[in-house]
């Protein structure tokens, strides 16, 4: 076939690649590795090869429009969000949202109307916000052109989908739901319900973390009116790349079909197997598995089952240190570690083998009690100081003048970054946010502690980026500088309005 192709790639089906690589490899991802146009389809598409299969995901999930991505739910939600509001226009979003949502804020000028999470300060946990939350998030700024909700949670917590949908609906406006973590749950009735069922307009989730895509593979869906399918699609083609993957695209198609045919067989199995883990690890010396007690009228509206959230603080220990253990010692990969837990996602692809596997390890780290680091000392914040105030749109922020200074010089300027612990990557410090005392701390002992902050300039967190003009940072929402960089006029990296968060979202 490669004799034959006088178009990228320029491998031509493997016949160009190294001989080493088609070893680790296999040659039959090259051979796989076709063009979209003039490989898959003709040049013009014509046979409509990717458009039946994002018909088929529709119906498979009962949305009226899908759409594939190659470049992850990343992309998908700024698609989402710039279908919905432009520069200087207000959105709601939830502010435990990933730091995707949050590039979308800043390469988008959206001005974000912040909605608190609901907060477990024991457990020191976000889950999603419940429809009376966001009602007062709408009082609040009515010109609000729709909502960003996150659910569920990389803890696998989830939001009221049917009444936070209920409440952007009464006032005509879409809901864009993140559920990056969801892509299993149209296919099991005993999983939490999901957005395209409970009413959202606009659903982005990333089919390779629970399902069986590819990296980076994801699809977003749409349905009813009050958000317009060609603008959408106008959307991701702005940002999306002109030379997707055509092995993701049948990744996505197949797991499509592996879920139609068998997807609940295959989920009773995983749920079965989840639930017999769950007891057994509670059953484990210094080991808590968490579910029913994240769930309630004050936390969690649902949690998925197949999400294992283990607390491991009886052994004296933190979630990095125990993570750090089962990697190093027994080659176990946990999906999240903080500074007292460990998160295990246990999917359809998991068997008798790799649950013993985990159940295993799991056993021996719990037998060293006393003999494993002692609990990262990291400095917690409250809630309350968790909520920062917001004083300039993040895109002012993030492109404005900035400078570097030292992390305990930061404290009361105005962040021109991210500040995001990874794994799961939600902004503890958003950019146009005033950073407080108890953040840095946090951060800098995080750090300390072992967490992962990949996204700002100085990724050892001695220094951050802040606006260099603290008196743009005090400027307000309606301010006479806000007004004037709508109608074009000022100074780039000049005064924004107030992005609607931190004490005004609190």
């Amino acid at each position: 076939m490669h004799g034959r192709n006088f178009s990228p790639p320029g491998h031509k089906q493997g016949g160009g690649a190294d001989p080493r690589v088609l070893d680790v490899l296999g040659a039959d991802v090259f051979a796989s590795d076709v063009l979209a146009m003039s490989g898959l389809d003709d040049r013009r598409m014509s046979n409509e090869v990717l458009g039946q299969a994002q018909e088929l995901m529709a119906d498979a999930v009962d949305a009226e429009h899908t759409y594939f991505s190659t470049c992850g739910s990343s992309l998908s939600v700024k698609s989402a969000m710039l279908a919905v509001a432009g520069p200087y226009e207000k959105l709601l979003v939830a502010r435990n949202a990933h730091k995707s949502v949050v590039s979308g804020l800043v390469l988008a000028g959206i001005d974000p109307v912040w909605v608190e999470p609901r907060w477990d300060e024991g457990a020191h946990l976000a889950h999603p916000p419940g429809p009376q939350e966001v009602a007062d998030a709408f009082d609040r700024e009515p010109d609000a052109k729709g909502m960003v909700l996150i659910t569920p949670t990389a803890y696998g917590t989830c939001a009221d989908i049917n009444g936070v949908a209920g409440v952007c609906h009464e006032r005509g406006r879409p809901l864009i739901v993140d559920e990056a973590w969801g892509a299993h749950l149209p296919f099991h009735p005993d999983l939490p319900s999901w957005a395209m069922d409970a009413g959202a307009d606009v659903c982005v989730t990333s089919v390779h973390k629970m399902g069986a895509g590819l990296e980076q593979g994801s699809v977003f869906h749409l349905q009813g009116s009050l958000v317009d399918p060609t603008v959408l699609k106008l959307r991701e083609d702005l940002l999306g790349t002109t030379s997707p993957s055509v092995l993701m695209y049948a990744a996505l198609d197949g797991w499509r079909r592996q879920m139609v045919q068998h997807g609940k067989e295959l989920l009773d199995g995983a749920l079965s197997s989840a639930a017999g883990l769950r007891q057994e690890i509670s059953a484990l010396p210094g080991l808590e598995t968490l579910s029913s007690r994240l769930v309630g009228p004050g936390p969690a509206f649902e949690h998925d089952p197949l999400v294992l959230v283990v607390d491991v603080s009886g052994l004296e220990t933190s979630g990095y240190a125990v993570a750090d253990r089962l990697r190093e010692e027994f080659g176990v990969n946990v999906g999240l570690a903080d500074h007292r837990r460990v998160i295990a996602n246990v999917t359809h692809a998991d068997d008798e083998a790799s649950a013993s596997a985990l159940l295993e390890a799991l056993t021996a780290v719990s037998s060293r009690r006393g003999a494993l680091p002692p609990p990262a000392a990291v400095r917690l914040p409250r809630p309350a100081e968790l909520r920062l105030e917001s004083v300039m749109l993040p895109r002012d922020a993030y492109f404005g003048p900035v400078e570097q200074v030292p992390v305990e010089e930061a404290v009361g300027r105005v962040a021109a970054e991210h500040a995001s612990p990874y794994p799961p990557g939600v902004p503890v410090v958003v950019p146009g946010e005033r950073i407080g005392q108890a953040v840095v701390e946090y951060l800098r002992t995080g750090v300390e502690a072992t967490m992962y902050v990949p996204d700002t300039a100085d990724p050892s967190l001695r220094t951050m980026r802040v606006v260099a003009n603290d008196a743009a940072g005090r400027a307000s929402r309606g301010s006479s500088g806000a007004q004037d960089r709508r109608d074009g006029t000022a100074e780039p990296g000049g005064p924004g309005g107030e992005a609607g968060g931190g004490a005004k979202g609190a």
